[in-house]
């Protein structure tokens, strides 16, 4: 009966959501603010039947009950406990059951927490969220079941794809559906906002901390989806500009953008328009997004659905979330009043080039993604890949970086050039350093990109931290340590990628047991190949022992392995992490005469990638904190101040 009650949950809210739809409209048509109290306990039990519904899916993994048939397609009895509850959102129903999930709690979350906002936009706002949940809902009831049973039972299931039975699938895709929802929630603000027509600064600050909050869920959930694919699919690389990881760079983009305008927006009242527009477009492209991964119009690990159906059925939402946010944008925009007005040379010009940037890359990105599969439709292949996007999208992110970091040390509303270009002095000066060394130390061995990315880091992590300069560390606000830190982060992470595009080193070998291999300063003895079995696995381990110079001697184990069910080989590679970069080793097949194929590589400072990544999301967190805090206090002022 686990199942039956699930989907009796998923039923129950999906009606309460048509329930909260129509109190928002009768609400908004007849000005009855006072329906919004009937709407806030209908938002929370949502949010709890399909929190319900989702332990329940987990529940049906955990006792492997092979009657339900999403079970019996993705689990094993013999699978571990992490695989079984981690396979609960690594197919196609059951993520979409996690993105409704989440959407039903924030939603709660909106009703019960939501204060600052008047009465009837708060009420369009949760109307909105209703809309959106409604077309989820009926995708998973009528599309998607993931409660549907079989008869008769198969004896035990198929298995988890091997290559998600890591544990980042605990951790990566939770951390972007959030990321997602989060984007969906700021959505029904912008259009809550639109439909009252009060786009102001108090529903800019109503609905910055969910965009901040989907923010660093989506920089997390990229930062951790990169190391996944980088240490699992033997590749050696961290990134390259597949469709699907394009699905999550994109509404990180757009959300960049739109955090930026909404803080400008709650605290300077300024950027209106665009604050509205880019809260559609981030929502857009969450859409775009759930379109590629889960319609099956893509062959990918991450891509779940191959019923043409059911890309049809999401396709019909994106048409109708996106061209109605578009057409109520174009039809209430005229109503939006001017902010307040800026001077050419100010902070707010800064954030607007920033935004323009962060567009353009979108655009090109998104023209990138699709252009191959529109080609296709027409009945010719034509093949976007990484040179595209280096070439075309890495000069425009470099320019973006370098914006990035003169924004913070331009002042509010006015300043004077000349004024900020003596602030920019310092990153110029480790900019004209940062060039001459790395051309001394690397000239010839490092194309024009790396180099450039290497001297505009060294600027802009002194450009990140110069806002600090001449301040009291200890009463420095927590928003400003937190846009420090994401700052710097930038400049780690952008060193690392130029470090990794630089200075790699490869070597592909075909060697026998005893022999020794040489590359990049490090010694490899490849000791010998033996076989071992895991939970779910068997594989042929290659031990080996590795030093550089005259250090210590280390044992690493690359693994080639194989896994019953389903039948896949996948690799393990081996990874010997320094401070100043990364071993890398992936055991091939066996060649002739009892050779073995290797892979090795050298990749110096490829860490900071991911080091920068997380501390983007710190200071995410930290700037999430400190607004909070400081909201907290204010009302513990006022209160105290009439009592």
């Amino acid at each position: 009966m686990i199942a039956e009650a699930g989907l009796a949950a998923l039923w129950l809210a999906a009606a309460l959501a048509f329930l909260q739809l129509a109190l928002a409209w009768f609400g908004l048509v007849g000005g009855k603010d006072d329906l919004l109290s009937a709407m806030r306990p209908v938002a929370v039990a949502q949010g709890v039947l399909t929190a319900a519904a989702f332990l329940l899916l987990i529940t049906l993994f955990v006792q492997s009950d092979m009657s339900v048939a999403l079970v019996a397609a993705n689990s094993h009895s013999m699978k571990p406990w992490l695989y079984k509850v981690a396979g609960t959102w690594g197919n196609h129903e059951g993520s979409m059951l996690l993105w409704v999930t989440v959407m039903g709690v924030a939603g709660a979350a909106v009703a019960l927490f939501e204060r600052a906002l008047r009465r009837d936009t708060h009420m369009a706002t949760l109307g909105a969220q209703a809309a959106i949940s409604l077309g989820f809902y009926a995708f998973l009831l009528f599309a998607s079941n993931p409660f549907a049973r079989l008869d008769p039972a198969p004896p035990d299931g198929q298995g988890l794809n091997p290559l998600l039975q890591d544990p980042g699938l605990a951790f990566h895709p939770p951390t972007l559906y959030i990321g997602y929802v989060g984007l969906s929630v700021a959505f029904s603000f912008a259009v809550g906002a639109l439909l009252t027509r009060r786009v102001d600064a108090a529903f800019a600050k109503a609905m910055r901390p969910w965009v901040l909050a989907a923010w660093i869920m989506l920089t997390l959930g990229i930062t951790a989806g990169s190391y996944w694919a980088y240490y699992e699919l033997g590749w050696g690389g961290w990134w390259f500009w597949d469709p699907v990881e394009n699905a999550s760079l994109m509404p990180w983009l757009a959300a960049t953008a739109l955090l930026h305008s909404a803080t400008v927006l709650a605290t300077r009242d300024a950027l209106r328009a665009w604050t509205i527009m880019l809260a559609v477009v981030a929502f857009s492209m969450s859409m775009v997004g759930t379109f590629l991964v889960r319609s099956g119009i893509l062959t990918s690990v991450h891509a779940f659905a191959v019923d043409p159906q059911r890309g049809t059925f999401i396709l019909g939402l994106l048409a109708l979330y996106i061209g109605g946010a578009l057409a109520l944008f174009g039809f209430r925009i005229g109503t939006v009043r001017e902010g307040a007005q800026f001077e050419l040379v100010s902070r707010e010009t800064m954030l607007v080039v920033n935004n323009l940037l962060l567009t353009v890359i979108l655009g090109l990105v998104l023209i990138g993604t699709l252009y191959p599969l529109m080609t296709e439709a027409f009945g010719h292949k034509v093949s976007v890949g990484p040179p595209y996007f280096d070439r075309i999208v890495g000069p425009i992110t470099l320019v973006l970086v370098i914006a990035m970091a003169a924004g913070p040390l331009t002042r509010w509303r006015k300043d004077r050039a000349k004024a900020v270009g003596g602030r920019m002095l310092a990153p110029a000066i480790i900019l004209l350093a940062a060039a001459i060394a790395v051309s001394a130390l690397a000239w010839g061995r490092i194309g024009v990109l790396p180099f450039l990315g290497l001297v505009i880091a060294a600027a802009v992590a002194v450009g990140s931290v110069a806002p600090l300069w001449k301040r009291n560390l200890r009463r420095t606000p927590l928003f400003t340590w937190g846009m420090v830190i994401a700052h710097l982060g930038c400049a780690v992470s952008l060193a690392g990628m130029a470090s990794d595009s630089a200075f790699t080193v490869e070597k592909l070998v075909a060697a026998k047991p005893g022999e020794t291999i040489s590359t990049a300063g490090w010694t490899l003895r490849f000791d010998r190949i033996v076989p071992v079995a895991g939970d779910n696995w068997t594989a042929l381990q290659g031990d080996m022992t590795v030093w550089r110079g005259n250090g210590a001697p280390i044992a690493i184990h690359p693994q080639s392995r194989f896994f019953t069910n389903p039948p896949t080989t996948t690799t393990e590679a081996a990874l010997l992490t320094r401070w100043n970069g990364q071993l890398y080793v992936v055991l091939g097949q066996e060649a002739e005469r009892g050779r073995w194929q290797l892979r090795i590589w050298w990749k110096p400072f490829v860490t900071l990638i991911w080091l920068g990544g997380i501390m983007i999301a710190l200071g995410g967190a930290l700037a999430l904190l400190g607004r909070e805090r400081r909201g907290w206090m204010m009302k513990i002022r006022k209160r105290s101040a009439w009592a």
